[in-house]
């Protein structure tokens, strides 16, 4: 598998209030939580489940670089 790290997005939906989780390299991630730190506790629970039940041998730490992206709107002092 390499010591390369996954690649996971992580985008805050306002309307539900949460960041939600995705990925291209490991299959079937998606994760939510109301915080980040909460989230990244969760993906590494969930990246060696979903890597293992997707048939990757899982026998070494599984580094992951998670980008996040959140929108906000900056207005003028009144």
């Amino acid at each position: 598998m390499g010591n390369k790290p996954f690649f996971i997005r992580a985008e805050w939906d306002e309307k539900a209030r949460v960041w939600v989780a995705t990925s291209d390299d490991v299959p079937g991630l998606v994760a939510e939580d109301d915080s980040l730190e909460n989230l990244i506790l969760r993906l590494k629970v969930m990246i060696p489940e979903l890597l293992s039940a997707n048939g990757y041998n899982i026998e070494d730490e599984m580094p992951f670089e998670l980008l996040t992206r959140r929108f906000e709107i900056a207005r003028p002092a009144a």
